[in-house]
């Protein structure tokens, strides 16, 4: 299986496999089709999603309000959401797409937010 970022006119959506209550925060590659993320947070009262959006948005230098679960919510399986910036044009979600590669492709250190 292939990891598959679809482009909607909104943004960009990827599969998420979610590792809740891990010892830290970070990105651990693929589980089968999914970007596999492991956060501190218990799965409780939605504190694993919560950090599940801060933590990508970090990683991708952008503000977490891009970023949303479109479905999931109650699954370690997630779809995410992550919206162009107003006025987005072909290039800025070339490098969106690009940004979600490469964490896929093994940068696990957050970006810094330029």
């Amino acid at each position: 299986m292939t990891f598959l970022i679809r482009q909607l006119p909104e943004g960009v959506v990827f599969k998420v496999w979610v590792q809740p209550r891990s010892s830290k925060n970070a990105v651990a590659g693929l589980q089968g089709d999914a970007l596999k993320v492991k956060l501190t947070a218990p799965p409780v009262e939605g504190a694993a999603n919560k950090m599940c959006i801060e933590y990508l948005a970090k990683c991708l230098g952008i503000a977490k309000s891009r970023v949303r679960i479109v479905s999931g919510e109650s699954s370690r399986t997630k779809h995410l959401l992550v919206e162009d910036a107003p006025l987005a044009d072909a290039s800025q979600r070339d490098a969106l797409v690009q940004a979600v590669e490469a964490l896929v492709a093994g940068r696990k250190e957050p970006r810094k937010s330029a």
